[in-house]
């Protein structure tokens, strides 16, 4: 796909996004296909993001993760696995029909799509700081949205309402195993228990 390509469909996303994953899912990419495309998109925001923190120091919460690429790296892939399976089952727990592919592939574009925002932020974040974090937001709020229609096209949901309910139980269930698997390893608020 040529760059204006890319900046038509990622346009085309915005004005209709179930069009746009129909149009993805059509393709019926391979798994080939999809790492590689999952590799480039990780390759892209890694890059973004490091050079981000280069230019504006991110917050020191975060800052080990963010300047450390290969983390960086695996951290974001290792969500994005996790949350086309969790999606995936949440979607078929209500009666939808995706496949780990489909929905894999939406969350391939929504990376592919935050290269965009990460290449905004790069540029206005040093000049226009409080523009840079109403772009952060709008971006955000914009991601879910495209979200819920992608999982409804993927699911083959004919309301979005399914897909908003896919996607409170897979985040519902992300934060109840990722509380109980840091309850199992002793990790607290304030850190990990004395006896661990």
């Amino acid at each position: 796909m040529s760059p204006a390509g890319y900046l038509r469909l990622a346009w085309q996303s915005v004005l209709a996004p179930r069009d746009v994953a129909r149009l993805l899912l059509s393709l019926r990419l391979g798994h080939e296909a999809l790492l590689l495309s999952a590799a480039l998109v990780l390759v892209l925001n890694t890059a973004l993001v490091r050079a981000s923190a280069m230019i504006t120091p991110p917050d020191p919460a975060i800052a080990a993760f963010v300047e450390q690429p290969l983390t960086f790296f695996m951290g974001l892939g290792g969500v994005l696995a996790i949350m086309a399976l969790v999606l995936t089952w949440c979607g078929r727990a209500v009666g939808g029909t995706g496949r780990i592919e489909d929905v894999g592939l939406m969350m391939i574009w929504l990376q592919g799509l935050r290269v965009l925002v990460q290449l905004a932020m790069l540029v206005l974040a040093p000049v226009a700081a409080t523009l840079a974090a109403f772009v952060s937001v709008g971006a955000s709020l914009l991601g879910l949205w495209l979200l819920v229609n992608f999982l409804a096209e993927a699911h083959g949901f004919a309301s979005l309402g399914k897909a908003a309910l896919v996607l409170l139980l897979a985040v519902t269930g992300l934060a109840l195993g990722i509380s109980f698997f840091f309850t199992l390893i002793g990790a607290t608020a304030s850190g990990m228990t004395a006896n661990v």
